[in-house]
């Protein structure tokens, strides 16, 4: 029978199954996707093939085959630097939130995010949370980060869990889509989420204020079902993001400005660094590319880490 995995636990799936039963399911024996060194083989959001049997008074489902993924949002695992970790799986939108301050999120993670999001094909729509609560001053800095990435192409929607600001257009985008919400700890995913699908009652935090850095809320990806069509994967917050399995000369492709400009480029191989005649350094040049995401392309280009990736994150506070 058809399934769908709904929530992971780490050795226990909940899947939804084609008869509308939820079932509690496990993995038959010891499998993993092939080229995928995954520390979770089964993902939420995957189509699963499952059989049942009884234990005692409860059936339970045993999860034979995964089927052919047609995306998936994957990070460098936390505790593993050499395996990577699945988030959530055939997506149609990812949204990701982002905040000014309370916590930062830097241009570094969004980069990285929209660089993996473009390279598994997943479309990713900007959500500038918190708008109620921004100074003139920061208001006008994540206007012009807004439209830094409304010029390459992204769609930017400010935004207030809080207050519902802007909510109905992101409800619009979500209507009969498989979504994911993304972002730090204490961006406002699971107020969103309540405020998108009240009936959840998603379990929300304090950022605290000493170290403004948001709490766990979430521990697992789970899939919800949405009153008006669709289902919401609501993630655990993510501090740092490692882009996994892109090769240097193809990473361009993933910066949709660079890719426009590539075939300007001398050399076909260009990876606009050192080389003369490069389309894209004189497009840096005359700023008509922002510096913040060339310096992102250099920085995974070299294969470094997000700043926060694997970091401490009161280290710098102490």
């Amino acid at each position: 029978m058809k399934a769908v995995v709904y929530k992971s636990t780490g050795s226990w799936y909940y899947v939804k199954a084609e008869d509308g039963e939820i079932y509690n399911s496990r993995i038959k024996g010891k499998f993993r996707l092939k080229g995928i060194k995954s520390t979770n083989p089964v993902a939420v959001g995957d189509h699963v093939e499952i059989d049942t049997e009884k234990k005692g008074d409860e059936t339970i489902g045993i999860i034979k085959e995964i089927y052919d993924r047609k995306n998936y949002i994957i990070r460098k695992s936390v505790n593993l630097s050499k395996q990577t970790h699945i988030i959530a799986a055939n997506i149609d939108v990812a949204f990701l939130l982002i905040t000014h301050n309370n916590p930062p999120t830097s241009t570094t993670f969004i980069d990285r995010f929209l660089v993996t999001a473009e390279a598994y094909h997943i479309r990713t729509v900007l959500l500038i949370n918190k708008v109620d609560a921004y100074s003139m001053e920061e208001f006008a800095e994540m206007k012009f980060l807004a439209e830094l990435y409304r010029d390459i192409g992204y769609t930017c929607i400010g935004i207030s869990a809080e207050t519902g600001e802007n909510i109905d257009q992101v409800k619009e985008l979500m209507k009969d889509k498989v979504s994911v919400f993304a972002g730090h700890s204490g961006v406002g995913k699971s107020t969103l989420v309540n405020a998108i699908e009240p009936g959840l009652n998603i379990k929300t935090s304090e950022i605290s204020e000493q170290h403004r850095q948001g709490q766990h809320t979430t521990t697992f990806a789970e899939m919800h079902e949405l009153y008006f069509g669709g289902q919401i994967i609501d993630t655990p917050g993510i501090r740092g993001f490692g882009v996994v399995d892109i090769d240097k000369y193809t990473l361009d492709n993933y910066f949709p400005e660079f890719f426009e400009l590539k075939t300007h480029c001398k050399f076909n191989n260009c990876i606009h660094v050192d080389e003369p005649q490069c389309a894209v350094k004189e497009a840096l040049a005359e700023d008509k590319i922002a510096y913040s995401r060339y310096k992102s392309y250099l920085q995974i280009l070299e294969g470094e880490e997000d700043e926060s990736f694997r970091k401490d994150p009161y280290q710098d506070l102490r």
